[in-house]
């Protein structure tokens, strides 16, 4: 496993010593599209690392989600790692949005190896830093931007995250994700469409050439 092209890429400045470790320990798995991962409440076993897919990562409340971030490829789970320094306790729910593998690395393994490869910690730092500015992202668009807006994004993320377009997408899918309900989101998707910033067909949601699309 050490010369698997993750593993190298993003833990071979630990040192041959490490790769052995990560070797012995870290088994993959591969993750059907909507299965649920972990839920919140639940004993963490396993840091996970996207190799292939993506990972929601969100809450819950009122049975509305609120997504912290979204895991994809090289990417870890920054609210797994940082049970490890509590009770182990799961506070986030975590779903495949489509076919995924992941790199497990055990809870108990990752806390020995900070002690004994304490470089570790740049690269979890690093995750730190990339999914608080995803949370912040998150937190402006919420209080800054008008609903259409939001909707409108998270189209062009999902386009740019799948690659599919048109994309799938229902309307209740789009509000469970941005913490509002079908109606409103049906009634600002018939006006955004009227406006020509989106398409809808039995297909999918399309949106226009002429408007950018950005990566994620």
């Amino acid at each position: 496993m050490s010369d698997n092209p993750f593993i190298v890429e993003k833990f071979e400045f630990l040192g041959p010593e490490f790769l052995k470790e990560i070797s012995k320990h870290a088994v993959v798995n591969h993750i059907k599209a909507k299965t649920e991962i972990i839920r919140e409440g639940q004993k963490n076993k396993y840091i996970p690392f996207v190799l292939k897919g993506s990972i929601k990562v969100f809450t819950l409340n009122d049975d509305r989600e609120l997504i912290y971030y979204c895991m994809r490829e090289y990417d870890s789970c920054m609210m797994t790692f940082s049970s490890i320094f509590s009770d182990y306790i799961s506070r986030i729910y975590s779903v495949a949005e489509e076919d995924s593998e992941l790199l497990l690395i055990p809870v108990s393994v990752m806390h020995d190896w900070l002690i004994q490869f304490p470089a570790i910690n740049k690269l979890f730092f690093q995750e730190y830093d990339k999914r608080f500015s995803e949370v912040m992202n998150m937190v402006n668009e919420a209080v800054f931007h008008k609903l259409d807006k939001r909707i409108l994004s998270y189209i062009k993320q999902q386009i740019s995250l799948t690659g599919n377009h048109p994309i799938k997408l229902t309307h209740r899918e789009i509000a469970t994700n941005l913490g509002t309900s079908r109606e409103v989101v049906s009634r600002v998707m018939k006006k955004i469409e009227n406006e020509g910033e989106i398409s809808q067909s039995r297909e999918g949601i399309r949106i226009p050439k002429d408007t950018n699309v950005s990566p994620v």
